[in-house]
């Protein structure tokens, strides 16, 4: 029952037989007959199917919600009976939103491997709205974000100062003036990232209080990452909000450079965030090897 169980929870989420199958090593056939087998278990059709395209059904999703608390109690009975022989063992689910799993995650995760070999972590990438949703819907354990807005059923830690800086390609005319005026946003070309972002969230806010709406501004694109908005400065004169630690290399290589926005200066935290009232031994020696990382006494 606990594999048929595994076999209906990727399918659930992958909606997709072949992935499904290609996941857990075994045949497609063989996934089919675990879903009919589940089926007929329970009198119910677990999933609606049409021609290629598979949805779950109403008491699909009832089995889904109680499957991800089965394989959440199993994973932490994992971790917590290894503790007893000192072999601390299990599954960590993180998820970073994209600055955060690019340019600030990577070191802990390396040294937390260091000294937690036998604990498997996995690592979703996604927009800090993204992020949000995969902790709500129990797909991960933990997430770390940037953002403004906070939702009530989620627990935010501050751990990291961030600032978030205008930068443009080193050649382009602006860089010479000292100061950026508001006037002259009028004439200049922005990228920007995409609506659900974090980064774009705190950015909206920032200009709300120099009375400046992003609408305002000339949107030439909107990238769906930092790496591809660095790539188009470097290629074009338009100018990007990011964050100081995303531009480090590039600004020692005197590739793109930060100017001063009069009036306007964009600080935020990057915050761990985990569900409301939920907490287990894993998670918690994750946090606290954050923590001890960046000396934040958490």
């Amino acid at each position: 029952m606990d594999f048929r169980l595994k076999v209906f929870y990727t399918v659930a989420l992958r909606l997709n037989f072949t992935k499904a199958a290609t996941e857990l090593y075994i045949s497609q056939p063989a996934v089919s007959k675990h879903i009919q087998e589940l089926e007929e278990t329970y009198k119910t059709k677990l999933f609606e199917r049409n021609g290629s395209k598979i949805a779950l059904t109403p008491a699909g999703e009832i089995l889904l919600k109680h499957t991800k608390n089965i394989f959440e109690i199993y994973r932490e009975i994992d971790f917590d009976m290894s503790s007893f022989i000192n072999e601390r063992q299990g599954l960590l689910r993180l998820g970073a939103s994209t600055t955060i799993s690019q340019y600030i995650i990577s070191p802990v995760l390396a040294r937390f491997h260091q000294k937690q070999k036998d604990i498997k972590v996995n690592l979703l990438n996604g927009n800090t709205e993204q992020i949000e949703n995969a902790l709500l819907n129990k797909e991960i354990e933990i997430g770390i974000v940037e953002g403004q807005s906070k939702n009530q059923s989620i627990k935010y830690i501050p751990f990291l100062k961030d600032e978030l800086v205008l930068v443009c390609n080193t050649k382009n005319p602006l860089v010479k003036q000292n100061e950026i005026s508001l006037e002259d946003f009028k004439t200049m070309k922005f990228i920007t990232r995409e609506r659900g972002s974090g980064t774009l969230e705190v950015i909206e806010f920032a200009l709300k209080q120099i009375y400046v709406k992003i609408t305002d501004l000339q949107i030439e694109m909107q990238l769906g990452s930092t790496e591809s908005i660095k790539s188009y400065l470097l290629n074009s004169d338009c100018f990007a909000f990011m964050s100081i630690h995303a531009v480090d290399k590039e600004l020692k290589n005197n590739e793109l450079a930060v100017l001063d926005v009069q009036n306007l200066s964009i600080e935020r935290y990057f915050y761990i965030i985990t569900l409301l009232g939920k907490s287990d031994s894993l998670s918690e020696l994750f946090i606290q090897n954050i923590s001890s990382y960046y000396n934040l006494g958490l």
